[in-house]
Order: C-alpha cells, then sequence, then structure tokens
C-alpha cells in the first residue's frame, strides 16, 4: 500500500455514457487532489458530475479517460476482479438511506461483524475486539443486541458508519449523510466523522447539498460542468477548541488588535480552480453582473490578472455565445446535400449489387465452344 503522497489524484479525468446514439459527458477533464486524512465536501448543482465522480472512485464505475489513482491504485487499470478487491478492502461507502448498508433481521453487532466474516483476515478475538472499538467511536456499544426497528434515524446511520469500516478502508464516501434527519441528529452524525476522521486519520470524501456540512469540513470543492471550478478551504488558528461564531462572509471581524485571527478561529477562504490547460471558471453571478460572455479582455496588473468585458464594436460579430446561438437555432431540418447524399449512395449501392449478381451468374452458366 501507498504511504506516501496524496491519497486520490485525478487528472484530466473523462466519463462518457453512451445512451443509445446519444453521447453524455459526465465529466470533462476533471482534476483533484484529496491529502490523507482529509475530510472534505464535494457541492455542486444537479447533473455537475458528484455522483460520477463518487461512483468512479468508490470502484463502481471505470473512466473513460484520464487518470484515477487511490492509494497508489490506478482504478482505469484495475481488472473486475482487481476492482472487487478494491471495494472490499480499500473503500467504504455511507449512503443517503442507511438501510443500503444494513440486514434489517440482525442486530447492529452482527450487521458490523458480517463484512468483517465476508472479507477474513481476522481472528474472532480481533473481529470482536474492532467491532467494540468501533460501536464505542460511534457511541453505539450499549446498543450493540438492538435490531434496526429499535434504532432512531440517527443511529442507523452511525451503525451503517460503523459497517463501511468494518475492513478497515483508507477511504470513506459519504453520499448525503445527513439528508434524511433532522438538524440535531445531522449534527450528531458530523460530529461521528469528525471523530473518526481526527482517530484514525481517516479520509472522507462526502457529497453534499447541506450547508451544516460544508461549514464543518476542512475543504469544500465545487463541481460545475464535469470539472471542478472552485474550493473553499477551511482554517482554524491555533488549536481548535470550541470555535468562535464566525461570519464566513467577513471573518475579520473576529479578528484582534492586530489584525490576526484569534485562538482557535474559524475562517474561510474562497479559491477558483485551474486547471492543467490553464483553464479557470469564474463564478457564474460575476460573469452576468459584468456582461461578459463569449470574449473577454485579460490584462496583466500590478496585483495580478485582470479579466474585463470585450470591446464589442472592436469584436462585432464575433462576440457571440455559440451555445445561446445554437439553442436559438431550434432543432434543424436535414439538409438538402445530406438526403442528396443519402440518394446517391442507395443508387450506387444498388449497382453495386446488380454487377456483382451479374458476374455470379455469368459464372456459373454453362461455357460455349470458343
Amino acid at each position: 500500500m501507498a504511504s506516501n503522497g496524496p491519497l486520490i489524484l485525478c487528472d484530466n479525468l473523462v466519463k462518457i455514457y453512451k445512451v443509445q446514439d446519444l453521447e453524455v459527458v459526465a465529466l470533462q477533464g476533471l482534476d483533484l487532489v484529496v491529502e490523507r486524512g482529509e475530510f472534505m465536501g464535494i457541492v455542486g448543482p444537479s447533473g455537475s458530475g458528484k455522483s460520477t465522480l463518487m461512483n468512479i472512485l468508490g470502484g463502481l464505475d471505470v473512466p473513460s479517460a484520464g487518470k484515477a489513482i487511490v492509494d497508489g491504485q490506478d482504478l482505469l487499470k484495475l481488472s473486475p476482479a482487481g476492482l472487487t478487491r478494491y471495494r472490499r478492502h480499500k473503500v467504504g461507502f455511507v449512503w443517503q438511506q442507511p438501510s443500503r448498508n444494513l440486514i434489517p433481521y440482525l442486530n447492529v453487532q452482527e450487521n458490523v461483524d458480517l463484512p468483517i466474516i465476508v472479507g477474513g483476515g481476522m481472528s474472532p478475538s480481533e473481529r470482536s475486539a474492532w467491532t467494540r472499538e468501533l460501536l464505542e467511536a460511534v457511541g453505539l456499544y450499549d446498543r450493540r443486541h438492538h435490531t434496526l426497528h429499535q434504532l432512531s434515524g440517527g443511529e442507523q446511520q452511525r451503525t451503517a458508519i460503523s459497517v463501511a469500516l468494518a475492513n478497515k478502508p483508507v477511504l470513506l464516501l459519504a453520499d448525503e449523510p445527513t439528508g434524511e434527519v433532522d438538524t440535531v441528529t445531522a449534527q450528531g452524525i458530523l460530529d461521528t466523522l469528525r471523530h473518526l476522521n481526527k482517530t484514525y486519520q481517516l479520509t472522507i470524501v462526502t457529497v453534499t447539498h447541506d450547508p451544516r456540512v460544508s461549514d464543518q469540513v476542512d475543504r469544500v470543492v465545487g463541481i460545475r460542468d464535469g470539472k471542478t471550478s472552485s474550493e473553499r478551504v477551511r482554517r482554524v488558528q491555533g488549536e481548535l477548541g470550541q470555535p468562535a461564531e464566525t461570519d464566513r462572509d467577513a471573518p475579520e471581524q473576529a479578528a484582534d488588535s492586530a489584525g490576526q485571527p484569534k485562538q482557535g478561529q474559524v475562517t474561510y477562504h474562497e479559491y477558483v480552480v485551474l486547471d492543467s490547460a490553464g483553464r479557470l471558471q469564474l463564478p457564474r453571478e460575476y460573469l452576468e453582473e459584468l456582461g461578459i460572455s463569449g470574449r473577454a479582455q485579460v490584462e496583466m496588473t500590478e496585483k495580478g490578472i485582470l479579466v474585463v468585458p470585450a470591446r464589442h464594436q472592436e469584436l462585432g460579430a464575433n462576440n457571440v455565445n455559440y451555445a445561446d446561438v445554437a439553442e436559438s437555432w431550434g432543432p434543424q431540418k436535414r439538409s438538402r446535400g445530406h438526403n442528396l447524399g443519402r440518394r446517391v449512395k442507395s443508387v450506387l449501392g444498388k449497382r453495386a449489387a446488380r454487377r456483382s449478381g451479374d458476374e455470379d451468374r455469368s459464372e456459373s452458366a454453362p461455357k460455349g465452344r470458343a
């Protein structure tokens, strides 16, 4: 197992789904690096590629191109058997519905024991000790003999987390882990994930629409149109005890007299992501406010790079948004030339078929005297 470097490296990751005669590009050159022991969130609108990325990292789907390396293993090069071993030993899943991880007629302890028994590699005494440690870590050891219908929603989700960690994976993938619980229960689940992250140096990647989650992870990566578009990094000044209440949009208000963040103060830093080709996705609201579309001017200044709207009088008809123009045209009829080409191919095909039939008949007919 690789021990150095980041745990996850996605380089120019591409995933294309083919639906009948259509090709849908879910990921188009996504770059992502996740350090070991990081607790990060992924956000983005529906259809942005979040679920596709999670399926690839979890070994449930295979990328079309690029690299997806987890703990030194290139998922694009693994065989089906290799992907099965990867899912069994390297990654754990926590779903929005905890029932996907749990068997209803087993109690809490039996649910955690089951994947350890299937995975093998532990003696009964080791399995018993590890199951107890996990259940104590999530605060459910006293409920170990209860079945699922005797547990609350939050307790079921914490049981599901224990099941996901039963085979000691290096990566935990959580898909909307707080999506179906109330505020208090959601906070308990987040506290459990944070505790596991700190205690076992567990790398956690979660997809979420819940702002409570994105406020408590180390880093939030935004995905738009199949690419990483933005990052928000959470930083703590000094040791983290009970962080003071912070306005994320104005963290400087919590600074001391010297202008520095207070001890234990949480601050947030927003970034846009620059990919390997030098492209970046500017926030859409900024572009709309400035009226930038199609073309823009880039200027070097003392403070950095300045992006300003292009001068329309210089561009003329070139300053267009091609997607908007194509959409305004609507569905297009096939051109006359296209239909003519089809007719020509049909006629030529029929002539070739007739010639082939004539040749066959001439070869099979009896030959006359010379």
